[in-house]
């Protein structure tokens, strides 16, 4: 079966993607070896897991801070979870005392802080294997996206080759943990490469909005909510200008600047995406 190969039980590896085409090539080699023998199907579930054996959720339920993975890795040998990840406080000293719990924590058996920026660290840990990983990498799921941990539930996005196997790993999760299913979805061989071949113009995206200033993202958005951009318009240049307290020239420059950046990635995205 293709969903006991070593491509994500847990591995989930992190490694820079490669341009689209030749993820797509790639993907079309997996279902190459897979034998061809009909579409390959992806079941798709999001759900949110409250974990009763897990460091993360333990902290997250006791101090408030919040945790979001880039990079896991599952150790067989040791049946121990290595994962990087950011870790993000309200304040200075939330962080602190979160950061301490998870250390100190009876599952956590390597924690290091590699880097901090105020009330943002980047943490590398090594943790046990929870229960409900073990049900989920036994029937054969793998993690199709990174978790998110705050306020003692986790977000996982995991995968399945069947429905059977997805519906059995649920059932079996009820037993020593709680759950919600937040999304399900059944992804064919076309969406799966569609995924595969844009995940790069979709980081391009992604990264012109980190380079908007803290300014001009907050004008863009009151632009968007007040229908600034809407036809008829919802609101008025001066009315923006009222709301930040400038004159309508310096608003009408924080909202071009915006537009430029955000416009100027879109396009060389559409340009990605024909390309592909």
């Amino acid at each position: 079966m293709l969903c006991t190969d070593q491509r994500g039980t847990f591995s989930g590896r992190t490694q820079e993607l490669p341009d689209g085409a030749v993820a797509g090539k790639h993907l079309i080699a997996l279902v190459s070896e897979y034998g061809g023998e009909g579409p390959l199907d992806m079941i798709d579930i999001s759900m949110e897991m409250e974990q009763q054996d897990c460091p993360f959720i333990d902290t997250t339920a006791d101090h408030n801070v919040s945790f979001s993975s880039f990079q896991w890795e599952f150790d067989e040998s040791t049946r121990e979870l290595e994962t990087r990840m950011v870790v993000q406080a309200d304040e200075r000293g939330a962080l602190d005392s979160g950061l301490r719990a998870l250390k100190d924590h009876s599952n956590t058996h390597e924690y290091h802080l590699l880097k901090r920026w105020d009330d943002i660290a980047h943490i590398r840990t090594t943790v046990d294997e929870t229960d409900a990983m073990r049900t989920i990498r036994t029937n054969d799921g793998y993690i199709t996206g990174p978790f998110y941990i705050e306020s003692g539930s986790e977000l996982w996005h995991v995968g399945f080759d069947s429905e059977e196997c997805a519906d059995r790993t649920l059932s079996e999760l009820e037993e020593n943990n709680e759950y919600a299913v937040l999304t399900r979805q059944q992804n064919s061989m076309p969406d799966l490469q569609e995924l595969v071949m844009n995940a790069n113009p979709a980081m391009h995206l992604i990264e012109g909005g980190r380079e908007l200033s803290d300014v001009e993202r907050k004008t863009l958005e009151a632009a968007v909510e007040d229908g600034y951009f809407e036809s008829p318009r919802e609101t008025t240049l001066g009315a923006l200008a009222e709301e930040f307290d400038i004159s309508k020239p310096a608003v009408s420059k924080n909202l071009r600047r915006g537009q430029q950046k955000v416009i100027g990635r879109m396009v060389d995205v559409l340009d990605d995406i024909n390309r592909a």
